[in-house]
């Protein structure tokens, strides 16, 4: 499968640059989605679906005997403004894929090709299904991201595994990390006011200050981690915004904190929002009081260790056994993690980096990557559920 998926590495660099030099934000990819339509409609044998969680497409292959395995690829680019000298830099100002999301949309239609041939001369059984996702950034007016949205909308239905992979442009070409458990962190947002009575900066005795019982309050929260969760379980606080004030002689009536909240397990994740609530609290003991509106966001990403498994096999059947970065997962979101709750599921991240020296992040205006990881992200993904459609590799 690699040498048939570097056969097509000018096609999935052309796609890449097509969509890195047109990027949309998420329920905005349009044109994205009409792109992986086109393409699989072209490819023939694909009974292909759009409108799915608003913008999304899904594109299935095979017959209805046998297993079923979902492949899943975010579309979505984020409201950033690329300073790279790219010939196929963004043409949207202030609009660029700068976390590799038109990477992994070409890798999938790289997989829908290699595919399209294995089922054609191997004869495979069981069916794969391929989520081209909008809106892993972000979320509609009603909370839910692109994956929670293909969920509630029956992409997931009778799935019996799901993969994925994301590029890591600061991991070099031809490393994978491919992690059994834990692979990203839930996350959850908290906006909250510290309310006082306010007054003038000469009598700060007549009334209750907000400034004053930030102190405190960010004592708190940040000893919440320190002092109130288990030091052997993953977790962080992360304060982002304070607000408060208009003027060096009034003391003001309001303080603003928000923030986010990350963890690994559903038990310290639901401890976070408590202690939270207990930080907050403390205003009480100044004179004052607080509101606090907890922001649910994406769970956890649990890398099922079969899945991850497979992936891992290919990829060091592809790359060999130096290829494994070991690397313990970080406290990064991945709403992949609501795919993965409704069948077993892992997700590989992808050596992308390019050898230069210059580290390009992701969610930065600098961000790209090496693009010969496109075949090989491609034959990874397409030899693993070849395998699994074979029975060579079992839940």
């Amino acid at each position: 499968m690699l040498v048939e998926a570097h056969a097509l590495a000018d096609d999935l660099v052309h796609l890449r640059r097509d969509l890195h030099a047109h990027p949309e934000l998420s329920f905005a990819e349009t044109r994205t989605a009409a792109l992986v339509a086109a393409t699989l409609n072209d490819l023939g044998g694909f009974r292909v679906q759009t409108g799915i969680a608003k913008t999304g497409v899904v594109g299935e292959l095979g017959t209805g005997a046998g297993p079923i395995i979902a492949i899943r690829a975010d579309m979505d680019a984020l409201p950033i403004l690329e300073t790279t000298d790219a010939l196929y830099a963004s043409t949207q100002t202030g609009i660029m894929h700068a976390c590799g999301h038109d990477a992994h949309t070409a890798i999938l239609l790289g997989v829908a090709r290699l595919l399209h041939e294995r089922f054609a001369t191997d004869g495979l059984r069981g069916r794969v299904r391929l989520l081209f996702q909008p809106s892993e950034e972000s979320w509609d007016s009603e909370g839910k991201s692109g994956g929670l949205r293909m969920v509630e909308e029956g992409a997931l239905a009778n799935v019996d595994a799901v993969i994925a992979l994301h590029v890591d442009s600061t991991l070099p070409l031809g490393k994978v990390t491919i992690r059994a458990g834990w692979n990203s962190a839930a996350v959850d947002d908290f906006a909250g006011v510290l309310l006082g009575t306010g007054g003038h900066g000469a009598s700060p005795h007549e009334g209750t200050d907000p400034i004053f019982m930030l102190i405190p309050v960010l004592t708190a929260l940040y000893g919440i981690k320190a002092r109130r969760i288990d030091p052997v379980e993953p977790a962080v606080i992360s304060v982002g915004i304070v607000q408060g004030g208009s003027a060096t002689n009034v003391i003001p009536s309001e303080v603003r904190i928000e923030g986010t909240l990350r963890s690994y397990s559903d038990y310290v994740r639901q401890q976070l929002l408590v202690e939270t609530e207990r930080a907050f609290a403390v205003t009480r003991a100044y004179g004052g009081n607080y509101r606090l509106k907890i922001g649910r966001g994406y769970p956890a990403v649990w890398n099922d260790p079969r899945v991850a498994g497979w992936l891992a096999q290919v990829a060091g059947d592809y790359l060999g056994s130096n290829a494994f970065d070991r690397s313990p997962p970080g406290l990064g979101a991945e709403d992949f993690a609501y795919l993965c709750q409704q069948a077993p599921g892992a997700m590989l991240m992808l050596g992308a980096a390019l050898d230069d020296g210059v580290v390009r992040a992701h969610h930065t205006p600098i961000f790209d990557l090496d693009e010969r990881c496109l075949p090989i992200g491609a034959a990874i993904l397409a030899e693993t559920a070849v395998r699994f459609l074979k029975g060579q590799v079992q839940l």
